[in-house]
């Protein structure tokens, strides 16, 4: 019930319902047209408060924050925002990898040892075991490992944070850049490439592995057929 009431409030902040600068209606209502006590309201807005979404002050009630001051990278933000402007998280997220990611392989093919080596070709294999399945299950999970395996081989404890912080982003956008076909197949080389040059220690042509996996996910999302939906 906790969880449905911060969803409720949420969406509508990230939806536009209640703009920047709004004050919530007050407490009784609100709690009324929710259906739900005027105690688990009050917890719910302590939880949007965290968020960076909501700001309460004595006497002039509470209000809803600007964009700037949301923390983007908690789960039900990305969720919400996912829902809301999918297209603009998928823009978001590419951007990010782009920054992030080409560094951290550069870091992971400096610093990885035989453990995180192993745990790269092992999402790799997980990846190419479920692009063999008719159905394709548990490819994206596998995607997902094997990128937060590549944060984490370069020992950089905040680029692992990272990684597992936009796990929903990822997820949102690997789903959508594995609809056009043949995109499964095509991306499991470049995967590759990425273990292979970190294994051998070319930070150069690792992060080059990188950006050209990135690129590619961008040019599927550009055309995959379920861009639409999801971003409806």
């Amino acid at each position: 019930m906790h969880q449905r009431v911060v969803d409720e409030l949420g969406q509508r902040i990230v939806g536009g319902v209640w703009e920047p600068g709004d004050s919530l209606p007050v407490e009784g209502a609100l709690a009324a047209e929710i259906g739900v006590s005027r105690g688990l309201l009050r917890e719910a807005v302590k939880a949007l408060v965290a968020k960076g979404m909501l700001h309460v002050r004595p006497r002039t009630g509470t209000r809803v924050l600007a964009p700037e001051h949301w923390n983007h990278l908690d789960r039900d933000v990305l969720r919400w925002k996912q829902a809301g402007d999918a297209t603009a998280l998928l823009r978001d997220t590419a951007e990010l990898r782009r920054i992030v990611e080409p560094e951290a392989a550069r870091l992971a093919a400096d610093r990885a040892g035989p453990d995180e080596v192993r745990a790269l070709y092992e999402a790799l294999s997980a990846m190419e075991a479920a692009a063999a399945n008719p159905g394709r299950s548990g490819y994206v999970e596998a995607d997902i490992a094997f990128h937060r395996a590549l944060l984490d081989a370069g020992g950089n404890r905040l680029l692992g944070s990272l990684g597992r912080a936009v796990d929903i982003a990822l997820e949102h956008s690997f789903l959508v850049s594995t609809q056009t076909p043949g995109a499964v197949e095509a991306s499991l080389p470049g995967h590759r490439a990425i273990v292979e040059a970190v294994e051998a220690r070319a930070p150069a042509a690792a992060a080059a592995a990188v950006l050209a996996v990135i690129e590619a996910a961008e040019q599927e999302i550009a055309r995959s057929p379920g861009l639409s939906s999801d971003a409806g």
